[in-house]
């Protein structure tokens, strides 16, 4: 394994999967570590315009500090499928029908502002109804092969759900912007805040959710 004086050659991809608190980084810095994850950290910091030296530092001091960090790369599939069902399917159900509900009471009480996100909450639906046709289709169709041992004959599938995955990317950077990066007016109420930090919260999940399967899952199950 490299020190972490050694990743400047080092995928995003691995670097996330093998380095505690590497995607807090990167989510930081605006670095895609998932849909993008197989550039090297010193492209990705240059196309970025970042210094590769200060972000290999932030890695090592948030691989200093974080406690109870799980490598999935070496897991069984089946642990690691049962780790995203409960994890980020299970989360994302439960999570984004309240944030619907706050976003709507957002842009009902503040409609008057210039600040208000306006559209915020139909796009959380589109979200929402992207997020649970994309997980039907990994658990009613994609997982149960790989737990069968039938990956190297789902290409086909996970190619589909990458292509997903890009989609989703997109529909994240939408949700930003429509959120104002999540920065709140200094006049926003409870609710407002409370929104944006659990909405950065959720882009930081999914883009993990799909980190995981696009990095972790998929490649290992294509294994013969």
């Amino acid at each position: 394994m490299n020190t972490v004086h050694d990743l400047s050659g080092t995928t995003l991809a691995d670097i996330a999967t093998t380095r505690a608190g590497a995607t807090r980084v990167f989510n930081r810095h605006g670095l895609d570590f998932c849909c993008r994850g197989k550039i090297a950290l010193e492209a990705a910091c240059r196309a970025r315009g970042l210094a590769t030296d200060m972000i290999v530092s932030e890695l090592a001091a948030e691989e200093a500090k974080t406690s109870g960090f799980t490598r999935l790369d070496g897991k069984p599939l089946t642990e690691v499928i049962a780790h995203v069902l409960t994890r980020f399917h299970a989360a994302h159900r439960e999570e984004l029908p309240h944030l619907i509900a706050m976003a709507r009471k957002v842009e009902s009480v503040h409609k008057d502002k210039d600040t208000c996100p306006r559209g915020l909450a139909d796009h959380l639906e589109h979200v929402a109804g992207e997020l649970e046709n994309h997980m039907q289709k990994e658990e009613q169709v994609l997982f149960p092969l790989i737990e069968q041992g039938r990956g190297p004959a789902a290409g086909m599938p996970m190619q589909m759900m990458e292509l997903e995955h890009i989609e989703h990317g997109q529909n994240l950077a939408r949700l930003r912007a429509l959120a104002h990066d999540y920065q709140p007016p200094a006049d926003a109420c409870t609710t407002w805040r409370a929104l944006y930090l659990e909405l950065a919260q959720l882009e930081r999940d999914v883009m993990e959710h799909i980190h995981i399967e696009n990095n972790i899952l998929f490649p290992r199950a294509l294994r013969p």
